[in-house]
């Protein structure tokens, strides 16, 4: 096929020229990104229903969740550098693929072990997916043109996120069947995304060859005190994410007593989207004050939070969850910036999986801490209790911001 230079008299967006097929390709990559990672939170308003159904505790509604979690770390670690090996277009049609079987689990789910199953393979299709879609909307979207990749990497990734779990508790609430319905449709939309990635062209120039190794864990040495600061700052919004994403419905029905599966959705569809928004927001941060400001937003969200569960409402938590979901955002930001723009090249890939891995752990590790304090004593104090240990953890890391920059203030 001749190129654009030998045919001069070509408009620029003719049906043969490359760019209408690359900005195609690459909507139909970020479609399979919403998608997958949609399938990840759509279980969020459906927890209280699986309670009643499989009849089991809150604290194993938090272990369910938290399986996700570990599946994401493990898929990250194992398969972190799999699509530079085999090429972007495999590792998103397996991923794609796995959301398929992840909703196909979830609409035969009969007991809890099938539940947990449908976590963990949702794990692995987000850690797939995150990667290997990323690097292919880079290589898809030209720099430079519009919007930018990073920018529809980050809507695909966190609009996934926060929709999932708004269309789930709509549908809960709107459609016949409230554990069947959302799945259907999930899986409806998966296989669409599947469709989507199976026909796109391959993005990946050069190609490694399969090597099976976990992807070995890195802190650049170069920047290892804000990389530690900005994942303990990222994780403490993330451990909130996590809590919110496990109980928010349990929160709503037993103690505000409301039975909207959808008002459990726009809580954490508020919370994700401003994450994402606070990921924008950031570049408008002098680089030296966002973490400081990351930290401030969350030890004021973390008083929001408790604030709503001592005088049971709604309205705190709504707010708390959105100003946690940007300073989460703005600490996301600066760390992967500071990642991408100051630590060693050869070493960066390792840096970034490793910084997720913090994430990923602190989402689900606090969310079973959280289920073991309301076995021991209720949801309210539970929550109270857990939103003064992200308050000081944030408190922490703002103390060491204050106590670097008087080191390096001081005279030598």
């Amino acid at each position: 096929m001749p190129n654009r230079t030998d045919r001069p008299d070509s408009p620029p967006d003719t049906p043969t020229s490359p760019a209408p097929r690359s900005r195609i390709a690459a909507a139909a990559v970020a479609f399979a990104f919403w998608v997958t990672m949609a399938g990840t939170t759509a279980p969020t308003p459906l927890y209280p229903l699986y309670g009643e159904e499989f009849g089991f505790s809150p604290i194993t509604v938090t272990v369910i969740f938290a399986v996700y979690a570990v599946g994401v770390v493990a898929g990250l670690l194992a398969f972190g550098r799999l699509s530079d090996q085999i090429g972007r277009r495999p590792v998103l049609v397996t991923a794609t693929l796995l959301s398929v079987c992840a909703a196909l689990v979830f609409l035969a789910a009969g007991n809890v072990a099938v539940l947990l199953t449908a976590r963990v393979i949702s794990g692995f299709s987000a850690a797939l997916v995150t990667g290997a879609a990323t690097a292919s909307l880079t290589e898809l979207i030209p720099q430079g043109r519009g919007v930018r990749p990073a920018t529809v990497a980050l809507f695909a990734n966190m609009g996934g996120l926060a929709c999932g779990t708004l269309l789930a508790g709509i549908l809960a609430d709107a459609a016949p069947s409230p554990l069947r319905t959302p799945w259907t449709v999930m899986l409806v939309l998966a296989v669409t995304g599947l469709a989507c990635v199976a026909v796109s062209p391959e993005t990946a120039a050069h190609r490694s060859g399969f090597a099976f190794r976990f992807q070995p864990l890195h802190i650049p040495s170069e920047i290892r005190s804000d990389f530690l600061r900005s994942a303990m700052a990222a994780g403490a919004g993330f451990a909130v994410l996590g809590v919110l994403t496990a109980v928010t419905g349990l929160f709503l029905g037993t103690v505000l007593h409301e039975s909207s599966h959808s008002l459990t959705g726009v809580v954490v569809f508020t919370a994700f989207a401003c994450t994402a928004l606070g990921q924008l927001l950031v570049r408008r941060i002098k680089p030296g004050s966002a973490l400081s400001v990351a930290c401030l937003g969350l030890i004021l969200a973390a008083a929001l939070i408790a604030l709503a569960m001592a005088v049971t409402s709604l309205g705190p938590l709504l707010v708390g969850a959105a100003v946690n979901g940007l300073a989460t955002g703005i600490a996301l930001g600066h760390g992967i910036g500071g990642i991408t723009t100051r630590s060693d090249p050869q070493h960066r890939g390792a840096s970034v999986s490793t910084f997720f891995a913090i994430l990923y752990s602190m989402l689900a590790v606090p969310a079973i801490g959280v289920g073991v304090l309301i076995r021991a004593t209720s949801l309210r104090p539970a929550g109270e209790i857990f939103s003064a240990v992200v308050a000081v953890l944030a408190l922490t890391v703002l103390l060491s911001l204050a106590r670097g920059r008087g080191d390096q203030a001081a005279p030598a």
